[in-house]
């Protein structure tokens, strides 16, 4: 396996999926999201979520496992109602936040029987079922990789490696994403913009949601 081959699989590789990374998603509205509503350390926990989902998906995918979601119409079927429904759900709690929640600007005290903030797990784990319950994902990666695998290269350690790159470029644009989010956070953490952003994420999320469900195919 010459080295130029290898490079110039990786290089091809990266730019198929760096426009993919840039490509609006539920899995950019949930860092920004995070980003704004809880800090830079919240949405890079919820970017390395998608991250580990983007890992597993390209191991998958080199392994031949999610041939299953090409192969197989109920397989995919099924794993599209369940991220229909998992973003649906994701809409909801923040659609029904942005309308019963009271809340306070960032200088005041934390209002009296308030929900404790979720953790950084908690925002790793949104990020890890954001990237696992999108099977275009999947079928990304079983189209992707063996186009883009070298001969003679170890199927699953070569997949894992493009997932790597796209890990890369993915958490560059999250990282510029969050950055951005935070130079605007002290001004745009107030009440009303929390409301906003809450509600407009949902919204969005839902969309997203809807149309997944609606996808045949």
């Amino acid at each position: 396996m010459a080295r130029m081959d290898v490079l110039t699989h990786l290089a091809s590789f990266a730019l198929v999926a760096g426009l993919l990374t840039i490509m609006p998603g539920p899995d950019t509205a949930i860092v920004l999201r995070a980003a704004l509503a809880r800090g830079p350390r919240h949405g890079f926990a919820t970017a390395f979520g998608i991250g580990s989902g983007t890992l597993v998906w390209g191991a998958a995918a080199a392994a031949g496992v999610s041939a299953v979601l090409t192969t197989s119409r109920v397989a995919y079927t099924s794993l599209r109602i369940v991220g229909a429904c998992y973003l649906l759900w994701l809409a909801y709690g923040l659609l029904r936040a942005a309308w019963v929640n009271r809340y306070t600007d960032v200088e005041a005290a934390p209002v009296a029987g308030a929900k404790a903030a979720p953790g950084l797990w908690s925002a790793w784990g949104r990020g890890v079922l954001t990237s696992l319950t999108n099977p275009k994902v999947g079928v990304f990666y079983m189209a992707m990789i063996p186009q883009f695998m070298p001969s003679g290269a170890p199927h699953l350690a070569f997949g894992i490696l493009l997932a790597l790159v796209h890990d890369i470029e993915g958490m560059v644009w999250f990282t510029a994403i969050i950055l951005g989010a935070n130079s605007l956070r002290t001004k745009l953490r107030r009440p009303r913009f929390r409301r906003t952003l809450d509600a407009t994420t949902g919204t969005v999320i839902g969309a997203f949601g809807i149309g997944l469900a609606a996808t045949d195919g």
